[in-house]
């Protein structure tokens, strides 16, 4: 053999090695006893971290997930989203309904964010929130006629006093909202059915809807800087833009299922789970994709990923940590 020889078949298999370890099993399954599905989680460190989901289901740890302490805030509204913007100030979103804690989530509080004559013809529903700063915060979904059956407009309101009080936001669409994501101060997208994306350069006083070319729902937005940023949704939909959404390109893959969060870690690094239990890994800026073992059939619908640690969670009380 000779040297060139030996030099390319020293390079195939250090890349089948490199290849097998980015695509091992790294994600430890769990569960809590819950009586529906978890829907969203959120870590303030390694230690420290919230899980919620249907039935108003709230959970929290400070072990990094060896165990979990149920939470009982007075609700049976399925809680659709939670976020901390610092280790002590943290909002939560179920149904109609907003709470906010102030002390790391050792007391919650309802706090009500619109008057109820702001909606005649029918009820609010808030699915997502996202803070750019200690101030500024934004919160959408959506608004149901007064069955709860159909969605007859969309929904964004915006406060400018870390949440005491909220002021609603006209936008350019009529449809469901279903995650938003803020870069500093005064960029903002959000996403929502039948392919829609709005963005905000003015910290979310106003939004423009951007061309996502395509018309499938999106359920998921992330955004590193105010360039790059990703997308997904049903069917296998996976959005990448280079330019602030100003075009997304779309990514093709061999997996059909519906995806619900994308999340990167890093520039590089980024997570997609979805249905079926699936869960895909990029180390390319989201450029392609790999599955990753889940070993899990369940739904997943929650995702938080950080360079050091991440967890997934979803049908039945499931929750994967992942251990890199």
């Amino acid at each position: 053999m000779s040297f060139f020889q030996r030099v390319i078949f020293i390079f195939i298999i250090v890349s089948i090695f490199a290849s097998s370890a980015f695509s091992q099993t790294s994600w430890v399954p769990n569960k809590v006893k819950a009586s529906g599905d978890l829907i969203t989680v959120y870590f303030t460190s390694s230690d420290k971290g919230w899980i919620a989901g249907d039935d108003g289901y709230l959970a929290s740890t400070i072990d990094g997930g060896r165990n979990w302490k149920k939470k009982d805030i007075g609700t049976t509204e399925s809680i659709n989203e939670i976020y901390f913007r610092n280790d002590d100030n943290g909002y939560l979103v179920a149904g109609k309904k907003m709470f906010i804690t102030k002390d790391g989530g050792e007391n919650w509080r309802e706090t009500r964010i619109y008057r109820l004559n702001d909606f005649p013809n029918g009820s609010p529903e808030f699915l997502s929130i996202r803070f750019a700063n200690k101030k500024r915060g934004i919160v959408i979904g959506s608004i149901l006629d007064r069955k709860g059956e159909n969605v007859v407009d969309s929904l964004v309101m915006r406060t400018e006093d870390g949440g005491e009080s909220w002021v609603r936001v006209t936008v350019p669409s009529k449809t469901e909202l279903y995650h938003l994501d803020f870069v500093g101060d005064n960029y903002c997208w959000i996403v929502g059915d039948g392919g829609l994306i709005l963005a905000s350069t003015d910290g979310g006083a106003s939004f423009v809807k951007q061309k996502s070319g395509t018309d499938k729902d999106l359920y998921n937005v992330d955004f590193r800087d105010e360039k790059e940023g990703y997308a997904v949704g049903s069917k296998g939909t996976i959005l990448r833009t280079e330019d602030g959404g100003n075009f997304w390109r779309s990514v093709r893959t061999s997996f059909a299922s519906t995806f619900m969060r994308v999340d990167f870690a890093d520039d590089k690094n980024g997570w997609i789970v979805g249905y079926d239990g699936t869960i895909l890994r990029s180390n390319d800026k989201g450029k392609s994709w790999v599955k990753q073992e889940s070993r899990t059939v369940d739904r997943l619908y929650g995702l938080y990923m950080t360079k050091k640690y991440g967890y997934a969670v979803g049908g039945n009380g499931v929750i994967l940590q992942y251990q890199k």
